[in-house]
């Protein structure tokens, strides 16, 4: 503190003998450096906090990059796996077609699901009406007050 007392003092004194001397811009000059010098301080704090808060955001940033990776690498994950599925399904939906356009399998289909016959066959159909007639005559029955 005393070399910095001395200093300013010296500076003073040295900016006295010069406004003496007859060289007023200098001194002048150097009244509005040192008085610059004090602002020069609040200056480079600024720019400090400033460098500061853009590290912080650089940091924060690089960290939402990451996360949000990881969440893309997974849903890559897991589109990938679907897609695996749909080709595995799409290679058996293929075989089944290959099955049902031999002729054997296009019989049963047509004997059953579509009640049709071959040439030299009758197709004889019982219809059990009766019985659900019945049954339904009984479910009414069954009521409370009935």
């Amino acid at each position: 503190m005393d070399k910095r007392n001395n200093n300013n003092i010296t500076d003073i004194n040295s900016k006295r003998k010069k406004i003496l001397s007859g060289d007023k811009k200098q001194a002048k000059k150097q009244v509005i450096k040192s008085k610059n010098k004090k602002g020069g301080n609040f200056y480079y704090s600024f720019l400090t906090i400033v460098l500061i808060i853009c590290l912080i955001q650089v940091g924060f940033s690089a960290i939402l990059n990451i996360s949000k990776t990881v969440v893309y690498h997974n849903k890559i994950v897991k589109i990938k796996k679907i897609r695996n599925e749909a080709e595995r399904r799409n290679k058996n939906l293929k075989n089944e077609i290959k099955e049902f356009s031999k002729t054997a399998s296009l019989e049963a289909i047509a004997r059953n699901n579509l009640k049709m016959a071959g040439e030299d066959e009758v197709l004889i159909i019982i219809n059990d009406n009766n019985k659900d007639n019945n049954t339904k005559k009984q479910k009414k029955k069954k009521g409370f007050f009935k």
